[in-house]
């Protein structure tokens, strides 16, 4: 088996990819998400539910801390996305992604009791690409963004554009730092 030369920041050595399942992209798309999905709410000590069934919405996030002043514990909706189809480390202060009107009048609704974020993960194209392991550590690439589309107007006959600002990097200190304004009875 030939290796590759060693990466920096003590990961191993790229090996020659292994023969992979025949399960579709799409559907490896949607279970690396949701891995990320987990990571990040571990890390930010959140609970996560899915509803069953989902109706529009993957995900429901929960989060407990003293500083809650609408509940002891906040719920957010978590609706993910996954595409190959925008470069890693998009330029510009956001990049384009196209939903179905659907999904987006579900996320676009005002007023709500339960806030709805649209998350949306870009990956490299081939599946070859998507993880990185070393002793310290498992990088997952690329990245996902978060976006809150309350009162975006759908505008495209079935399906509509929307930017997703690449400020808005979802990890677990923005997962916190969304629970806190909602805890307080604000906005993600």
């Amino acid at each position: 088996m030939a290796l590759a030369q060693p990466e920096q920041g003590g990961l191993l050595p790229e090996r020659i990819a292994p023969p992979r399942g025949t399960l579709a992209t799409t559907a490896c798309m949607e279970t690396l998400q949701v891995g990320y999905l987990h990571a990040v709410a571990a890390a930010a000590g959140c609970s996560l539910s899915q509803p069953f069934p989902d109706n529009g919405i993957d995900w429901h996030v929960s989060h407990s801390a003293p500083g809650h002043t609408v509940d002891d514990e906040v719920t957010i909706k978590v609706q993910l996305k996954c595409t190959y189809q925008i470069p890693p480390r998009p330029a510009g202060p956001a990049f384009s992604f196209t939903l179905d009107n659907a999904h987006l009048e579900k996320l676009a609704r005002t007023p709500v009791s339960v806030h709805k974020i649209l998350v949306v993960m870009i990956v490299p194209r081939s599946r070859d690409d998507w993880l990185r392991a070393g002793h310290d550590r498992l990088d997952l690439r690329h990245c996902c963004y978060w976006t809150n589309l309350a009162g975006h107007p759908v505008t495209g006959r079935r399906r509509t554009t929307v930017r997703v600002p690449t400020s808005r990097i979802f990890d677990d200190r923005a997962l916190c730092e969304i629970m806190t304004r909602v805890g307080t009875g604000g906005r993600p």
